[in-house]
């Protein structure tokens, strides 16, 4: 989903994959698709997990493009297995890839932020997230790496009960702003998941994006001053925030999937 743009996202996916197949002792193959730039996109029968990355740009302007048609043309064939299949497909959608899925399906409504939010924040569990086996280990108010100009608000209740989705994480509480909170994480069904932050980062590609990237720098400085800045540098090494959540999230949803039905092939 990076549409050929620089990031660190992919990295840390590759990593999390590596070092869990690594822990589990589990032969774990992996391929990768360049769906957005390229329109690769891979045979749904071919693969056991699913990790949709997150990207640049409006989450509202591809809709109808032929890269978003054979996007969920893959999802639509993945839910079709699960019906007919004990041994299931599972779904991770990150970032834009989360807010393109909430789009589609009508989970709730996509639209620009007020101000691009980028840099470590705290995140609230819901009740349901305080059950969830993928965020059992973080504490309720948990940190994440946010980094978008998009956000999914006003979840539409009559789709959730429909499909019994749960949310199962909040953007930060902000008193003092008048404006809606984002819809952070989302179980789609029991095979599939969303994120609205990234999972998959981690400290080094934290520290990449706010000690070299000039651009990223200054847009936090500006936004929240240099003390803060300076702040969010300490958090990268803190193992309770981004440490946490980088080991976790993504490792127990594979967890999900390979423990109890162990096959042997991701596509990201």
């Amino acid at each position: 989903m990076y549409l050929g743009h620089e990031n660190q996202g992919m990295r840390g996916i590759k990593e999390t994959i590596e070092k869990f197949a690594k822990e589990e002792s589990l032969p774990i193959t992996y391929e990768v698709f360049d769906i957005r730039g390229k329109g690769e996109v891979p045979d749904a029968r071919n693969f056991d997990v699913f990790i949709s990355s997150g990207g640049p740009g409006s989450p509202i302007d591809s809709a109808g493009s032929d890269w978003e048609n054979k996007f969920f043309h893959l999802i639509e064939s993945i839910e079709s297995i699960n019906k007919k299949s004990d041994e299931k497909k599972f779904l991770f959608l990150i970032c834009h890839s989360f807010q393109v899925f909430c789009r589609n399906y009508g989970y709730g409504l996509v639209c620009q932020r007020k101000s691009t939010s980028f840099g470590v924040m705290p995140t609230h569990k819901t009740e349901a997230g305080k059950e969830d086996a993928i965020l059992k280990n973080l504490a309720d108010t948990f940190y994440i790496v946010d980094s978008r100009e998009w956000q999914v608000i006003q979840p539409n209740m009559a789709k959730f009960f429909e499909t019994r989705a749960e949310v199962l994480a909040l953007e930060k509480e902000r008193p003092n702003v008048p404006l809606e909170r984002a819809l952070m994480a989302i179980r789609f069904s029991d095979e599939i998941y969303g994120t609205q932050f990234h999972p998959e980062a981690d400290g080094i590609g934290m520290r990449y994006y706010l000690l070299t990237d000039e651009k990223k720098k200054a847009q936090v400085i500006e936004q929240f001053g240099e003390v803060k800045y300076l702040e969010m540098i300490d958090k990268l090494d803190d193992p309770d925030k981004i440490i946490l959540t980088h080991r976790e999230i993504l490792p127990n949803f594979l967890k999900k999937k390979y423990i109890s039905f162990p096959q042997h092939e991701a596509a990201l």
